[in-house]
């Protein structure tokens, strides 16, 4: 007999059915939120106090969103931005996992960074602006180094908590076989925690973008963030809605590949055990 139930009236089974079904509630949701902008476009063009902001509605941007795909504009703002929150992600992934894993295995250790860590996170990582710019002798220098300070926190925490969820009897099973420290590092603690260092990536992902416009208004006269600044000053409305939705896309697709490799990893887990 199969697994998979069959519906004997359609012929379908259930997982095709959840599977459609949740592609066609993924396009009503989209389909709402272009009504709402739609009837917000409408308000606007039909208000005396702001009218001159119209190109907001869906159709100037999205018409502007076609010529800037057309005329390579697009991938031409987009390629700095990923490469500095590519850059920024990497800085955070080199210290975050280490440092975790240090203070998910030390509880000594956990208990005296604990409170200085906390503190650090709390702010705010635009509040390090001033002090980045004065450290780095480039603005691609100080925009990385805010994307690293913002994304750090979710993979060190993330990764200290996975390891110390790791099943103690593991490690002593590992230590009984002769496993050295890098043995136990390698076969036994990173495979145990790759799914917490990649939720905690994803997570770190979802603030470095949120973080990478503002911190582009700095000096840099490339990037997303430059071009809604570039297309807020010359007026050009449908250019800054048209870079909003390039930036929500763009952020999206990244969010949607890291949920990928997540499952992916679970997947590899699961099917290991």
């Amino acid at each position: 007999m199969s697994d998979v139930t069959q519906l004997p009236a359609t012929g379908f089974s259930l997982p095709k059915l959840g599977r459609f079904r949740g592609l066609a509630n993924g396009i009503l949701g989209i389909g709402i939120l272009l009504v709402l902008w739609w009837l917000g476009g409408w308000i606007v063009q039909n208000s005396d106090d702001l009218f001159a902001f119209a190109d907001f509605a869906p159709a100037p941007t999205l018409s502007r969103l076609w010529e800037m795909l057309m005329d390579g504009e697009v991938v031409e703002m987009s390629g700095p931005s990923l490469m500095r929150v590519g850059l920024g992600l990497f800085y955070a992934i080199v210290i975050g996992v280490p440092v975790g894993i240090m203070i998910g295995r030390m509880k000594r250790l956990n208990e005296v960074a604990n409170v200085p860590f906390q503190f650090l996170r709390m702010i705010s990582p635009l509040s390090w602006m001033p002090i980045a710019v004065m450290a780095f002798s480039t603005w691609d220098g100080a925009i990385i180094f805010l994307i690293g300070m913002a994304a750090v926190w979710p993979i060190l925490f993330s990764t200290a908590g996975g390891v110390r969820r790791i099943d103690p009897a593991w490690l002593k099973v590992a230590r009984n076989l002769g496993a050295n420290p890098l043995h136990m590092l390698f076969s036994v603690i990173l495979p145990a925690i790759a799914v917490d260092i990649l939720s905690g990536i994803r997570l770190a992902l979802g603030v470095a973008w949120v973080v990478l416009v503002p911190a582009e208004y700095l000096g840099v006269t490339s990037g997303l963030g430059y071009a809604i600044n570039d297309a807020r000053d010359t007026l050009e409305y449908d250019r800054l809605a048209a870079t909003v939705v390039v930036i929500g896309v763009i952020g999206f697709a990244l969010d949607a590949l890291a949920g990928q490799l997540i499952r992916k990893f679970n997947w590899v887990r699961s099917d290991g055990h």
